[in-house]
């Protein structure tokens, strides 16, 4: 029988565990959960995509994307439009105040990889990167 410590679900939960914690970290002075420092960094690199698209591209449902992307609206991040063109299909665009978050939301991203993967060669680093795209496939 495995042991926990070779059982790849606890692996990965304790690994979850660590990503979470240092990329929340990094996010507390934004004021942003780590959802929504991931779903507004999405949308700084493409606005204007439909609720159900940017679910899909973050592997969202349907109910938790809702209290996120009205929760984000509420604090001022996100704007919501209905599509010209489709009143049922609603898009998502960045604020004001998002677009001045770019960059420390960046610097966030970039510290809590360098705090999760900073002890890694760069072949390790695009060898988990790429293994963590395929699972999640």
């Amino acid at each position: 029988m495995t042991g926990y410590r070779d059982c790849i679900v606890f692996l990965l939960a304790k690994a979850h565990q660590r990503a979470q914690g240092a990329f929340k970290q990094r996010l507390q002075p934004l004021g942003l959960t780590t959802v929504q420092g991931l779903l507004l960094g999405s949308l700084l690199e493409e606005e204007g995509v439909s609720v159900g698209d940017i679910g899909r591209k973050l592997s969202l449902d349907t109910a938790t994307l809702a209290g996120v992307l009205e929760r984000m609206a509420a604090s001022g991040w996100i704007r919501r439009e209905t599509d010209p063109d489709d009143a049922r299909v609603g898009r998502i665009f960045v604020t004001e105040k998002a677009r001045l978050a770019s960059s420390p939301l960046g610097e966030a991203v970039e510290a809590a990889n360098l705090d999760i993967l900073g002890d890694f060669s760069l072949e390790e680093k695009l060898l988990l990167k790429r293994m963590l795209r395929d699972m999640r496939e």
